[in-house]
Formats: structure tokens, C-alpha cells, sequence
């Protein structure tokens, strides 16, 4: 048994179960992209490849290039619009038949080891092995400038040399671990310095091999994950440029791919015209006025409006658009935290009001409000959740919360009637039709479409009145929302801007005849 089943496997080897579930569940994400996506085409078009056509055989080195690349461009749209994305050890169940098998493997390894340096005199067999993969690790680890500590490491650890001193009977493995550890030390980042503290502690030569080769596993995660944090920016270009030639390919194969696509723009662009003649026939007073004084729509304010729309997307009765549907659940949760943050809102809101100035400037009390939300509607969005119920017992909560922080300061309770009122205003909120959410919902939608508008400006927009208790947690959701919006359009933007051509060129020349007229 010559390698140590601790450490990650290196190139030439078999790879893990881990990078193996990896690669499936990639790859499982793909085809069920796929599948939607055909899917989501009107099946008039889906049926139109002639039937006399014979089947290309595909071999198997195209095969595991498409799955390769497949997989790639999976990866790096995750490390691209996910700003926390890192590597993560794995984690097997508790109680698979994987973890039993790595543990009983682990075990006899390590009790391998120990036998053989138990010997009379030791064997040094197995040890010098872990201190080569040990010494490529710790060289793994260093930049090209590091001249001095690779002269360090391959001098300290000459195996050559150390087998020589194994055979000679003079080899100070103790002295050599030693060094290792405190190689670790100079090369770890600071997070990791309370672990290789620990290591100096143990004494015993196996234990301590173990604890060396765990503590090197998360050094070679910080530096993935550095590495991962320092390619983003360069990544971002290239793999938007990837992702656009398979879209392409794509659609050369089913050319009618962007009907979905083309129906979101549309509505989205008849929203905006809604709300422009609106706003003009308020101002006109008339519909040939409101016509003629109409300016054409911006394309890019009709990609925005469309991107705003995801956050109210009906995901179970209707496909998503097709550029967007590798990131439908992101979007889908922005929308569901958005929506748990819209009931939080209208709760602090209402509970500040019914306090009156009384609340000003006491600390912590909206922090206290927002836990209280937070975790009796942790379940909101599942079929079986109440959302009047649990509303009705966080009006019961903050009332409470708010008698004991009134008395605490000193300021009169509210009087009971208020305290009734305030119940019944919170439990409201589960209401569609309740104002005060409608008034915070369409806040927060300005607040998001104004960050989305100066997304590429080093100013926040304003934010609007009655946001200012949730403004940290409605902020972190902006930036994460427009991180992926920004990147979608960079993907797709030559499609969305091909097919707002016809859509905005349409949408001038029917007021055209009302301008002239006027």
C-alpha cells in the first residue's frame, strides 16, 4: 500500500469518488439544461429534421470532449457568477458504504506504517514515501521567485540521501518532520497558523504523519481557492465567450431557441411603453399628446425591465426564458429571499410606526425584530407553511419585544388598542392586496432597478424611504443579483440586442402615424 489514501490523488491517478460526484452532478445539471431547453421550443420546430436523415455516429473521443467542455463551462459560470464559490473538503455520510470503505483503507494504511516503524531495527519503507509526496506538496505550494525555499526543501528532503541514512540506521525522522512543520508554517496562510501550532504538540510519529497530511489538504484548498479568487476577472471574459460559441451551436442545431426569449423582451418592453404613455397622458392630458411626445425606448432599459421581471417569475407555470435558464435558480432564489426581505420590511415598518419616535436611536432593536422574522418564516416558501398564522405569532413576538425595550428605556407602553392595531397590521401582510406591502414591494423594485441602471457608477442610487432597516440585507442581495445580471448580458447581449432591434423598430413605427397626425 504505497500511497497515503489521505491525500488527494495526483496526476496520473485514478480520480477520487469525490471529483467523480463532482463531474456527475456537473454533468447532471447540464443534460437537465439541455432538456428544458429543448423542451421550452415550440415542438412545431422541434420535429422538422427530415426523418429519412440517418443518425451520425458519434465516437467516444467526441463524446468526452463535449462532456469535458460541458463541465468547463459549468465551472466557470459557477465561479464566475458566484462570488462565494470555494472549495469545500468532502464529506461523506456518516453511515455510506464510501466512508467505511475509506476508513477501513485509512486504517490499515496507518497501521501498516506503524508496524513497519515498530520493527527492530525500523523499516523506513512507507515513511520515506509520504515524506516524497509531502516534499512535491510543499514545492506545489511555492511561486516561481522562491528560489531560496525550494533550495531548502530538495536539500532537507534528498531522498536519496534519506534512504542512505535509513539503511545506515542514522535517520532522524523526527528532525525531518520537524522541518516539514515548520516549512508548513513559513508557506500556510494566517488561518491555518493555529493548526500547525497543534502539530508541534504531537509527538507520536504516525499521529503526527496523519495531522501533516490533513493540515496540507486545507493548504492546498486556500490555495485553489486563492487562485480561484485571482482568475475570476480573466475567467469572466473567457468564459463568456465560451458559453456564447455553445449557445451558438446550439441554436444553428434548433434555430428557434429564442422564442422564449424574444416573448420576455417583448413584455418587458410593453411594460416600459405602458408606463411611459402614463406618465405623459398625465402630462398631456390627452393620447395623441402622450403619443407624440413619447421618446423611443433604450434597449438597454428594456434588458433591464426584462431582468427585473425574473424576480417575479411565475417558475411553476411558466419556462424560463432560454439564455437564462443555467441560472433559473439562482434568480429563483434572489426572488424567494427578496420576498422574506419585502415581509421583514413591512414588519419593521409598521412596528416603528405604531412606536412613533420612540424608537429612535435605541441599538439593536430592529436587529432583534429581523431575528425574530427571519426564523418563524424560515419556511415560507414551502406548501405546507401558514404565512397568516406565523405572521400572527411574530405580531405576537414584536409586540412583546417592543413593551420590554419601551419599559427598559423608560418610555410609556403602547396602549392596548395600538398594540391590537399593530398585530392586525403585520398579520395583514400576508394579504396580496395589502398596501403597505405594495408600497415597500415596489420600493425595494426601484431601489434594484436603479442599481441595476448604475451598476457600472462607483455611487449607490439613493435609497428610497422606509428601507433604511433593512438596507445591509436588501444591499447584499443587489449586488449578488446584478453580479449575474451583468454577466448574462455579456453572454447573450449580441442575441437580446438582434432581437430588440425588430422589437423596438416595430414598437416606433406604430406611433409613428399618431406623431405625423399630430
Amino acid at each position: 500500500m504505497s500511497q497515503n489514501p489521505d491525500k488527494p490523488h495526483t496526476s496520473g491517478e485514478k480520480p477520487s469518488a469525490q471529483e467523480d460526484d463532482q463531474e456527475a452532478s456537473v454533468d447532471s445539471v447540464d443534460q437537465s439544461v439541455r432538456k428544458r431547453i429543448r423542451q421550452s421550443a415550440p415542438a412545431s420546430h422541434r420535429d422538422e429534421t427530415p426523418k429519412s436523415s440517418p443518425p451520425r455516429l458519434v465516437s467516444i473521443e467526441e463524446l468526452m470532449e463535449t462532456a469535458k467542455g460541458v463541465t468547463n463551462m459549468a465551472l466557470a459560470h459557477e465561479i464566475v457568477v458566484n462570488g462565494d464559490f470555494h472549495i469545500k473538503p468532502a464529506e461523506l455520510p456518516e453511515h455510506s458504504l464510501e466512508k467505511k470503505v475509506r476508513d477501513i483503507v485509512h486504517k490499515a494504511f496507518w497501521d501498516c506504517l506503524e508496524a513497519q516503524l515498530q520493527e527492530e531495527p525500523p523499516t523506513y519503507d512507507h515513511a520515506i514515501k509520504l515524506l516524497g509526496e509531502i516534499k512535491e506538496t510543499l514545492l506545489s505550494f511555492l511561486l516561481p521567485g522562491h528560489t531560496r525555499l525550494r533550495n531548502q526543501i530538495t536539500e532537507v528532503l534528498d531522498l536519496d540521501l534519506i534512504k542512505q541514512e535509513a539503511e545506515n540506521g542514522a535517520l532522524d525522522i523526527s528532525k525531518l518532520v520537524e522541518f516539514v512543520i515548520g516549512m508548513m508554517g513559513t508557506l500556510c496562510a494566517p488561518a491555518r497558523d493555529e493548526e500547525i501550532k497543534r502539530l508541534k504538540d504531537i509527538h507520536e510519529i504516525v499521529p503526527l504523519f496523519r495531522a501533516i497530511f490533513s493540515v496540507l489538504d486545507l493548504m492546498k484548498m486556500d490555495m485553489a481557492n486563492f487562485a480561484v479568487t485571482s482568475i475570476r476577472p480573466k475567467l469572466m471574459q473567457q468564459s463568456a465567450e465560451y458559453e456564447r460559441k455553445k449557445f451558438q451551436e446550439f441554436l444553428e442545431k434548433q434555430p428557434n431557441s429564442l422564442d422564449l426569449v424574444t416573448e420576455w423582451l417583448q413584455e418587458a418592453a410593453d411594460d416600459l411603453a405602458k408606463l411611459r404613455c402614463k406618465k405623459l397622458l398625465s402630462q398631456c392630458g390627452d393620447d395623441d399628446g402622450a403619443a407624440a411626445g413619447a421618446s423611443p425606448l433604450s434597449p438597454a432599459a428594456v434588458q433591464n425591465q426584462a431582468y427585473l421581471k425574473l424576480l417575479k417569475w411565475d417558475h411553476a407555470n411558466r419556462p424560463f426564458p432560454e439564455t437564462v435558464l443555467m441560472d433559473q435558480a439562482r434568480f429563483q432564489e434572489i426572488q424567494l429571499e427578496l420576498e422574506q426581505l419585502l415581509l421583514t420590511g413591512t414588519v419593521l415598518l409598521v412596528t416603528f410606526s405604531a412606536a412613533g419616535s420612540a424608537l429612535a436611536g435605541i441599538p439593536g432593536f430592529a436587529e432583534k425584530i429581523k431575528a425574530i422574522v427571519k426564523v418563524l418564516l424560515a419556511g415560507m416558501h414551502l406548501p405546507s407553511f401558514n404565512t397568516r398564522e406565523a405572521l400572527a405569532t411574530v405580531g405576537e413576538k414584536v409586540c412583546a419585544e417592543l413593551s420590554g425595550c419601551l419599559a427598559r428605556h423608560g418610555f410609556a407602553p403602547v396602549p392596548p388598542g395600538s398594540e391590537a392595531a399593530l398585530k392586525g397590521q403585520i398579520q395583514a401582510a400576508a394579504n396580496a392586496d395589502n398596501a403597505i406591502c405594495s408600497l415597500m414591494d415596489s420600493r425595494i423594485q426601484k431601489f434594484l432597478g436603479s442599481y441595476l441602471a448604475s451598476s457600472h457608477q462607483k455611487s449607490l442610487p439613493a435609497l428610497p424611504g422606509g428601507l433604511g432597516p433593512i438596507q445591509r440585507e436588501l444591499e447584499e442581495i443587489a449586488v449578488k443579483y446584478v453580479r449575474l445580471v451583468n454577466y448574462n448580458k455579456m453572454v447573450f447581449s449580441p442575441y437580446y440586442d438582434a432581437v430588440l432591434d425588430k422589437i423596438l423598430a416595430k414598437e416606433e413605427a406604430q406611433h409613428l402615424p399618431k406623431a405625423e397626425e399630430s
